[in-house]
């Protein structure tokens, strides 16, 4: 069984993070591991409080999992510091230093749906400059990709040029724009050879859609591990969190988790 790592924040109601990267990786027949970065005080409700984890702690983390677990692809999402950033950008470097290629998946989680800010303006600075030339993938919504590209992305025309703009940042980086706020919810590929492919959505009347950002990116760094092909994988991984959302079933008083284990159940 091929072992993949989230470096990631905490859920305790398992709608999105690391418990609810490790149910996607499961779901492909992957084994998890996980790296916390906050210990977040949150329910399908939003997030109510969180606390970063030290960077110190993710640094072992990252070191000892390496050392007897080590992945075959990593997903990072919510990174809380600056400090964490830098650590994270740490490690990939070191990684590369010994050779090791494996994909690498960016979800730059930034705030949460209810609006908490979930990385300050010093550690969207740090992962700017030090992460994003090591990662292979990023998958920002309109949001995230307006702040990293500095640009006002609100709809589709938008997109493009913000896209082209943070591709720049890395190095052979492919970006993925999901647009599940708009309607349709088309995303954009942006391979990083410089292709361009909209990938079709559609829109699931749903209030299980809290954690559609890790879904999407855990599942995308699956079918990198399986060696899928950019578009294959990324059109893989839209599919699985479209049919996620559409076999959930409605938990707590809002936003409530998708079905990520319906590969396994059966629906």
């Amino acid at each position: 069984m091929q072992t993949v790592l989230t470096i990631a924040g905490f859920d305790p109601s398992s709608g999105a993070g690391v418990t609810a990267d490790l149910m996607v990786f499961a779901a492909h027949g992957l084994f998890g591991t996980s790296c916390i970065t906050s210990l977040t005080v949150q329910s399908t409700v939003g997030v109510q409080a969180s606390t970063p984890v030290a960077a110190e702690t993710v640094r072992a983390t990252l070191d000892c999992l390496e050392s007897d677990l080590p992945a075959e692809g990593i997903k990072i999402g919510m990174l809380a510091t600056a400090g964490n950033v830098a650590a994270v950008a740490e490690f990939l470097e070191r990684l590369r230093g010994h050779g090791v290629r494996i994909p690498v998946v960016l979800d730059p989680v930034m705030r949460s749906s209810s609006g908490r800010e979930l990385l300050d303006a010093e550690g969207v600075g740090v992962l700017r400059e030090r992460l994003l030339p090591l990662v292979d993938w990023v998958t920002p919504n309109l949001e995230e990709l307006g702040i990293l590209a500095g640009r006002i992305v609100m709809q589709r025309g938008d997109m493009p040029e913000a896209a082209r703009d943070l591709q720049a940042m890395g190095k052979e980086l492919n970006v993925v724009a999901t647009g599940g706020h708009l309607n349709p919810p088309d995303d954009l590929l942006m391979r990083a050879g410089g292709e361009m492919d909209w990938l079709p959505g559609e829109q699931i009347v749903s209030r299980s859609t809290h954690g559609t950002g890790c879904a999407f990116s855990s599942a995308l760094l699956s079918r990198l591990v399986f060696g899928d092909a950019p578009l294959d994988a990324a059109g893989m991984a839209k599919r699985y969190v479209a049919e996620a959302i559409r076999t959930a079933e409605p938990m707590g008083k809002g936003l409530g988790p998708l079905n990520l284990l319906f590969p396994l159940r059966g629906r």
